[in-house]
């Protein structure tokens, strides 16, 4: 199989996708490689604001620059970690560069600075990740579970939760509403 590297990209769920989880989804790749692949879901909020999440861990809330964004579900893994997806990279404790704008951390540093206002500008928090095994993605792609497109970070930061799957859609020319549920093969 054909390897290709979808850091830096859309994954959009097929409508036959029936897994609870990635239904309807917009996963951000933050990283793939031969050894597997992690992404966040960037369009499914749950009920919690990022006020709500910093007084349960116990981070004092000085600005209130973000304290009504919600928090996201970001997949099936470590539900119970958070993991922010932010502009600028900046210098946390433990953060991985996507690329030269946008990075994903997860060390609590960052959320404290996002308490005092000192975070990053634009940021995307959520609760879990989506996590793939060693070709587990690219089995996936090729019983067609998923589309695939470059990323575009305004559409992370810049828009509304329920516009970033349609806005990623349109980066493909396609219209999510004209994808049959089921793929055909010649």
């Amino acid at each position: 199989m054909k390897t290709v590297n979808l850091t830096d990209h859309f994954l959009i769920a097929m409508p036959a996708m029936t897994d609870p989880y990635f239904a309807k989804s917009l996963t951000y790749v933050c990283e793939h490689t031969d050894q597997g692949a992690l992404g966040v879901v960037i369009n499914k909020p749950i009920e919690m604001t990022m006020k709500m999440l910093l007084d349960q861990i116990g981070i004092e809330l000085e600005s209130e620059e973000h304290a009504e964004e919600l928090v996201h579900f970001g997949g099936p893994v470590q539900m119970d970690r958070g993991f922010v997806l932010h502009q600028p990279v900046g210098e946390w404790l433990s953060t991985m560069a996507v690329n030269e704008n946008v990075a994903l951390t997860t060390s609590k540093d960052i959320l404290e600075a996002v308490g005092r206002g000192q975070g990053p500008y634009k940021l995307l928090t959520s609760l879990g990740y989506a996590g793939w095994a060693a070709g587990q993605l690219e089995q996936e792609l090729a019983q067609n579970a998923w589309l695939t497109v470059p990323a575009s970070a305004a559409i992370i930061f810049d828009l509304p939760w329920e516009q970033r799957l349609p806005a990623a859609m349109q980066l493909l020319g396609v219209d999510l509403a004209s994808l049959a549920d089921e793929a055909g093969h010649a």
